[in-house]
């Protein structure tokens, strides 16, 4: 059983932790995540057999119905071993109450928060070598190592979604065109009232800088088309990107885009450009190459990571800059050009 409660990137980079311990135990994990979209995000992997979320973490655990039912299937899962990947506040706020109500004992458990991370070291690395941990109780029956586990998250795409995409796909006039993917956005980009002031995001990048990458990829690859990602929440933003731009080939993807959907598109598509975020974080994960714009945090820590080192290109980020506004069109337009060729 492993716990994490991330958001998207996070729960993308769990990928190589489920690996390794499904090798030395045999079995496929079982996940206890955050949000609507884990179960979408894991539907299919061999490395996942079960996936149990809830909404929020933010109220008490007795106000919390979805939370207290989590527990209640953990219960059920009282003998497997508990991999806890939550740093130490969480864990001793959300996930111990959740423990000792379901009665998990502690000889189960290993805690991320035992093994701290090393310098600079990043959070896949460090997810690997806690899946050396052994909880007591099984540390006679699996105590032994495995074969290294590359510590590069890798995802596929099911049937059903490749199939669905190439529908959608070939209904907006697609399928038979080199396609590149922007997401612009980030979790911070929109509040309640509209898009938030550049001032308060790190993350943001100017509407122009993204229209202007966008021409700029139309007139170096003959026949692309250019789509701006993002959740249903993001399509006013993405629209007026689309609007700058003025060109007939940059269209909108955000109310049609779940997240099956855009797996299976990132299976497939050229290439993509992104902030630092969740869908930049599943791009690598599907193979897909990919130029990222970091702001104030520390690309060592938080870079995508993909089955091909030199598919991500990561520009930015500490202790460079510390705003992705301080990236120029011009370098992240040569960034992409040295990005490899995908069949």
């Amino acid at each position: 059983m492993v716990i994490r409660f991330g958001r998207l990137g996070d729960t993308v980079l769990l990928q190589p932790l489920l690996h390794k311990l499904h090798l030395r135990y045999g079995r496929p994990c079982r996940l206890l995540a955050l949000g609507g979209w884990p179960p979408a995000l894991y539907a299919g992997q061999r490395d996942v057999s079960r996936v149990i979320t809830f909404r929020t973490q933010h109220r008490p655990l007795w106000m919390s119905p979805l939370r207290l039912r989590a527990a209640l299937a953990l219960r059920r899962m009282r003998e497997a071993p508990f991999y806890i990947c939550e740093p130490d506040l969480r864990t001793r706020t959300k996930v111990r109450p959740m423990l000792a109500l379901a009665g998990i004992p502690a000889e189960h458990c290993v805690f991320i928060e035992d093994m701290p991370s090393q310098q600079d070291e990043h959070w896949a690395d460090w997810l690997v070598r806690f899946g050396e941990a052994t909880p007591a109780a099984f540390r006679e029956t699996h105590g032994k190592k495995v074969a290294s586990v590359r510590a590069a998250p890798q995802l596929l795409a099911s049937a059903a979604e490749r199939s669905d995409c190439d529908a959608w796909l070939y209904a907006r006039g697609l399928n038979d065109r080199p396609l590149v993917l922007l997401q612009p956005a980030n979790k911070r980009t929109m509040r309640w009232n509209g898009v938030r002031h550049a001032d308060d995001d790190d993350k943001s990048w100017p509407t122009s800088r993204w229209a202007a990458l966008a021409r700029s990829i139309i007139d170096h690859l003959p026949g692309v088309r250019v789509m701006l990602c993002g959740a249903p929440a993001e399509a006013r933003y993405l629209d007026s990107i689309q609007q700058a731009a003025a060109h007939a080939a940059v269209s909108v993807a955000a109310s049609d885009l779940p997240l099956g959907r855009l797996r299976a598109l990132l299976e497939v598509a050229h290439s993509m450009v992104s902030v630092d975020t969740g869908p930049a974080h599943l791009a690598a994960a599907m193979g897909c190459p990919l130029v990222v714009l970091f702001g104030s945090r520390l690309p060592s820590q938080w870079a995508p990571r993909g089955s091909n080192d030199n598919a991500v290109k990561v520009l930015g980020g500490l202790p460079a800059i510390r705003r992705v506004d301080e990236i120029e069109t011009a370098q992240v337009m040569a960034a992409w050009r040295h990005l490899p060729t995908r069949r």
